[in-house]
């Protein structure tokens, strides 16, 4: 009995010394990387016939592809994994698109493709909710309503013509909402090549001539019968403001705002205060000023 035991323990030692000695797995070393850039395979046409739309495709079985594309100010505008893709870009304006190919030995980029779109895409931007921000290429500047500049509501607020309207502070008899009527700035959008919005910034502690202004892009996401319409500010662009706490903080959140009115004259949407209030900003057309 004492001898099978012994025969066992050694099975098992041996056993267990031949499993050790293999390889846990067949590893293989990556290919040397022979394609370059100059040998890469792929095609970027563009409609004769509508040059908003570029086709893209893959022709080299042997890689993955992947693609990105840009405007002429750098903005990466949208990117594709697919061997054969149309990119639409609804903008006049000229573009770089890139390729590359990822290969067993790694990537490979190849020179970009540049194409040029004549002039902005009439039937993309027909909603008529694109004229009223922007006016379109023209472009549109937009001012602080000082008769009634702010409003606090709460987070059942869709659209001002379909909810009762919220508090409007009296302005001149609360001290902490006293919005001096001033010029606080301006905010314009245009669609000249992009969507374009730039913010001119009164201080508001050295008076309306101190003026900053940055630049950024908007994106502009439409919903059914206008009653959760979104406007998404991108570059970390703020709003106009006052320098108070009750209107603005470094927690107030402009990167998806919802939009609660928009006509040829008024434009609000909504920003998020740190107590997780609502507080609508108002404004109305700069022309509708002079």
């Amino acid at each position: 009995m004492k001898r099978i035991l012994y025969i066992v323990i050694a099975a098992i030692t041996i056993g267990s010394f031949l499993f050790s000695c293999e390889p846990v797995e067949d590893r293989e070393s990556l290919d040397a990387i022979t394609l370059t850039p100059a040998t890469t395979k792929f095609s970027v046409v563009q409609n004769p016939a509508n040059d908003h739309e570029v086709a893209i495709k893959n022709e080299d079985p042997n890689v993955i592809p992947y693609w990105h594309y840009i405007d002429s100010k750098g903005n990466e505008l949208g990117h594709s994994n697919k061997g054969d893709d149309k990119i639409i870009l609804p903008f006049g304006g000229t573009y770089k698109i890139f390729y590359t190919a990822y290969t067993r030995g790694g990537a490979v980029e190849a020179p970009p493709v540049t194409v040029t779109v004549a002039e902005n895409d009439e039937a993309y931007f027909s909603d008529e909710r694109w004229g009223l921000l922007a006016n379109r290429t023209e472009g549109k500047t937009w001012v602080l309503n000082m008769v009634k500049p702010l409003e606090f509501v709460d987070a059942k607020y869709i659209n001002s013509t379909l909810s009762p309207a919220g508090w409007w502070p009296l302005l001149s008899e609360i001290p902490w909402a006293n919005l001096e009527n001033k010029d606080w700035g301006e905010i314009t959008f245009d669609l000249k090549g992009g969507y374009n919005v730039s913010v001119t910034q009164t201080n508001p502690t050295l008076g309306s001539t101190e003026k900053t202004t940055k630049t950024g892009t908007f994106n502009f996401a439409f919903s059914d019968q206008s009653k959760n319409d979104r406007l998404i500010f991108n570059g970390g662009l703020e709003m106009l403001h006052p320098n108070d706490a009750t209107y603005f903080s470094s927690s107030f959140s402009f990167t998806n705002v919802r939009l609660v009115e928009l006509t040829e004259t008024t434009l609000s949407f909504i920003a998020i205060r740190a107590d997780g209030g609502y507080l609508s900003y108002h404004l109305i057309a700069k022309t509708n000023t002079l």
